[in-house]
């Protein structure tokens, strides 16, 4: 049986979907679900706590839909598959939910303090144990920060729906899936390396983390070779003792650095541009944090922008990094099955995530945000590259 409050949640899901939230009046939403305006206000304080619940209720179904979706599915990458798969397929389903929940609530700095984004950090949680599953059962790399990929996925699932419902360029977002995991598990999941690269590699970097921590007079090589997951005699294979090991932390770091300076002026390689173009990024919108804060709340996040003379200007901007990714492709460093629109909104969905984290979410944290940024840049690289040029650059 349906409730007088249920009525008011239809009438104004309806009428925000349809008009948006300015447009829309607690007398509009009374009329419609045949109430008086003043029972309204018995339910909720005002039309945001109002709009708010729509989304919380929706998002609730969401979930105990994607708990029927996984049932059953023990394997991580197909559990990943299916939260991916469903997400964009409720949000085909539901285009009235989706525009409520990027357009009205998630431009909104108040939902982010809110039961129903409590419910979106719910079902991240779930992704979250997915990917931890995963790095248990040996399918998914252990040195991938998976709050980046969370981000990234989240991202993008909000800019294939944004591609659907508000930029016009294509009808259903569920049938770029292949596309977006064809980009997502290539970050994550477990690749070999060249034993003998790898665990050189592996005890430098654990001599630079317990060196460190502990200083080099008080670091042992058992702690070093701990850390490391090797034998303390492995050691020994590469480095004659703890003073050879010391001093090649950095004669490795600075080979890395005058390599990467080097890249970042080889003009020709699409590597250094594509690191080069997300820095560029990060750092344009980064340093203007005003500018940064009305872009991503009240720009992307506005149904108008996207038929608006500015999102034309957007797109010729976005068009420089799909000119980078082809030419990598033409090149053969990226890979030709690499969707140039689906890789845009893994980068862009990344970004606007970390940034919102950032400003709202963890605001007053002492986030690391190069390192955060370089993560990144190094998981959109895995995400292209093919598997011969992966293999140099690694």
């Amino acid at each position: 049986m349906t409730t007088t409050k249920d009525r008011i949640l239809l009438a104004a899901e309806e009428l925000i979907t349809a008009n948006g939230i300015a447009e829309t009046t607690i007398a509009k939403i009374a009329q419609k679900a045949e109430v008086a305006d003043s029972l309204v206000y018995q339910y909720f304080k005002n039309k945001q706590d109002l709009l708010f619940s729509v989304a919380s209720i929706k998002l609730e179904e969401a979930l105990d839909l994607l708990a029927e979706q996984l049932e059953g599915i023990k394997d991580p990458e197909s559990r990943l598959r299916k939260l991916i798969w469903y997400g964009l397929k409720y949000n085909d389903l539901n285009p009235g939910y989706a525009r409520i929940l990027l357009f009205e609530c998630r431009s909104n700095a108040d939902f982010y303090k809110t039961e129903a984004y409590r419910k979106i950090r719910k079902h991240a949680g779930i992704m979250t144990d997915i990917l931890a599953q995963g790095v248990k059962d040996g399918q998914f790399r252990n040195d991938v920060n998976m709050g980046i990929i969370r981000d990234a996925v989240y991202g993008a699932m909000d800019f294939e729906a944004i591609s659907c419902i508000a930029a016009g360029e294509i009808e259903k977002s569920r049938t770029d899936l292949e596309h977006l995991m064809n980009l997502i598990l290539p970050m994550i999941k477990v690749r070999p390396d060249p034993p003998e690269r790898d665990k050189r590699t592996r005890i430098l970097l654990a001599a630079e983390k317990i060196f460190a921590a502990k200083g080099y007079n008080k670091a042992k090589m058992i702690d070093i070779a701990e850390e490391a997951a090797v034998s303390e005699s492995a050691i020994y294979d590469y480095f004659k003792n703890k003073d050879d090991l010391l001093l090649a932390v950095p004669e490795t770091r600075l080979k890395e650095h005058l390599e990467s300076i080097m890249d970042s002026f080889d003009v020709k390689s699409p590597f250094a541009k594509l690191r080069r173009l997300i820095r560029y990024h990060f750092a344009l919108y980064m340093i203007n944090r005003d500018f940064l804060k009305v872009f991503l709340l009240h720009n992307q996040l506005n149904i108008q922008f996207y038929s608006s003379p500015a999102y034309k200007s957007y797109q010729k901007y976005l068009n420089i990094l799909d000119k980078v990714v082809e030419e990598g492709q033409n090149r053969g460093d990226f890979r030709q099955d690499v969707s140039l629109r689906v890789f845009r909104n893994v980068f862009i969905g990344a970004f606007s995530h970390m940034a919102l984290r950032w400003m709202i979410v963890e605001e007053g944290k002492n986030n690391d945000k190069m390192k955060e940024i370089d993560e990144l840049i190094d998981l959109l690289l895995d995400a292209v590259s093919t598997p011969k040029k992966e293999a140099e650059e690694g």
